[in-house]
């Protein structure tokens, strides 16, 4: 495989995006990269433990961000062997490393390079997600969390500049409250909000289709 995360023969196209390998550092990660002609921004998807690219959740919200005229990117985290380490799973540095490490390669393909550039994360994902977006060098222009773990990047949120939205669950008790520190303690511009009735997983009728459209309209504005 080429070293500069250029398409391969591996490459296939699914009918919403192409499957492509990603190499970063001595590891090759799989994703589905799919932007539309006319997109606005590209958003970047961070998974949460135990999750992947096939995350019918993530998959849902990434449908609608695309009918919004956004980009998406797809990708698994860990590799399936990495995955079978529930250690690595929570390894949020880790984790942060590599999604700072795809937002670099996924800007250099030439659909998204003049793309403004954002992170959707859900549970542990969103963890990463802040973190990444606390670096100053990955440049990122929005953050939505989806039922986030943001406590675990608790230290770095003085550091987050782009405007972030926290989306959890009204009856999701302990990670509403964890979210609403969070909130409290960010300095950039942010949202909170709260689905009503929903649980961690925004099981419910509409629950996930409220989360959607409200990642879709953060995105659409920050995006430009």
């Amino acid at each position: 495989m080429p070293s500069d995360g250029s398409h391969t023969d591996a490459d296939t196209d699914t009918g919403i995006g192409t499957v492509t390998d990603i190499p970063v550092d001595d590891v090759t990660l799989e994703g589905e990269l799919a932007v539309p002609p006319d997109a606005t921004g590209l958003v970047v998807f961070a998974h949460g433990s135990g999750s992947s690219r096939h995350s019918p959740r993530n998959n849902f919200v990434a449908e609608r961000l695309r009918e919004r005229g956004l980009g998406t990117l797809l990708f698994d985290l860990l590799t399936e062997a990495e995955d079978r380490n529930r250690e690595n799973r929570f390894d949020i540095p880790l984790l942060t490393d590599r999604l700072v490490a795809v937002t670099e390669w996924a800007r250099e393909r030439p659909a998204a390079s003049a793309r403004s550039v954002g992170y959707f994360g859900a549970s542990t994902g969103a963890a990463a997600a802040l973190r990444g977006a606390a670096r100053p060098t990955t440049e990122i222009d929005a953050v939505v969390s989806r039922g986030g773990r943001v406590d675990m990047a608790a230290e770095v949120v003085d550091d987050v500049t782009a405007p972030t939205l926290l989306v959890v669950g009204g009856e999701d008790d302990s990670v509403r409250e964890l979210n609403r520190e969070v909130y409290d303690a960010l300095t950039c511009e942010r949202e909170l909000r709260i689905v009503a009735g929903a649980g961690h997983l925004f099981e419910g009728p509409g629950e996930l289709e409220a989360v959607a459209d409200h990642a879709a309209d953060w995105f659409a504005t920050h995006l430009e």
